[in-house]
């Protein structure tokens, strides 16, 4: 048996999360939830061009009843690549329907990130700003090497698309957890970079780096179907990366 997905935002990043689904033997992608009425009565197996059984039906957010679409199409897990606003309009309706959470929003306030967290009272809520397995990998092989040098010097470069506005949430969650300052950060904007992440750590006569890179979207897709397998037997909570790739690194 699969478990059933809905897909919240289906811009570039979406697509190619969603191409991920479709092609996973594990799960299986019901719908497909977008702002725009455009591709309303097809289906994303059809879209992009794959060759799949699954039902992948594409629906609007502007004409769509989320409380009726949950009801008539149930999903195991809801995974969202679409705007930080989003979580208002499913997610009371989703957690009182035990459907889990995995957002993938780059950047949350105060009041959303607050508003999860009163989520996962009832439900299971994940949250990562950047999904890929990587990237996270890094923040924490990151950690371990300042818990064991912490007088060691420390830079972050973030390199994206020339049109990426502001600092790489990422390049700020790994700021954060070295206890830096955002003026560690040096970013590169730069031609259709998907995203690259690179700590440097400067010791006496040596050089540490710690490098990921994004090759396609498709990273994010196999980031977020990482953590829903992670996720089928956790409790309810609120949950980030750390708590995922905890017990991996216990081993």
């Amino acid at each position: 048996m699969k478990f059933k997905v809905g897909l919240i935002g289906f811009g570039k990043t979406g697509k190619a999360v969603a191409q991920v689904i479709l092609q996973n033997q594990e799960f299986s992608l019901e719908w497909v939830l977008r702002q725009s009425h455009s591709l309303e009565s097809r289906n994303v197996p059809e879209f992009l061009g794959i060759d799949s059984d699954e039902p992948g039906k594409i629906f609007s957010s502007m004409g769509t009843d989320i409380e009726e679409l949950l009801t008539d199409n149930p999903v195991d897990f809801i995974i969202d690549f679409s705007a930080a606003s989003s979580i208002y309009s499913y997610g009371k309706i989703a957690s009182a329907k035990k459907i889990k959470i995995i957002s993938a929003i780059s950047h949350y306030s105060d009041n959303e990130i607050a508003y999860l967290k009163s989520l996962s009272n009832e439900n299971t809520i994940f949250w990562s700003p950047n999904i890929t397995l990587g990237v996270n990998y890094l923040l924490f092989a990151s950690r371990y090497l300042k818990k064991i040098a912490p007088w060691v010097d420390i830079e972050i470069i973030e390199e994206h698309f020339k049109e990426k506005v502001g600092l790489s949430g990422t390049a700020i969650k790994i700021a954060d957890a070295l206890n830096l300052n955002q003026d560690s950060i040096n970013a590169i904007r730069a031609g259709g970079i998907v995203g690259k992440h690179e700590v440097i750590f400067g010791f006496p006569f040596q050089t540490v780096r710690l490098i990921h890179e994004s090759i396609s979207r498709e990273a994010f897709g196999n980031g977020a179907l990482f953590v829903a397998q992670n996720l089928i037997s956790k409790e309810v909570g609120f949950y980030h990366f750390e708590d995922i790739l905890g017990p991996y690194f216990a081993a």
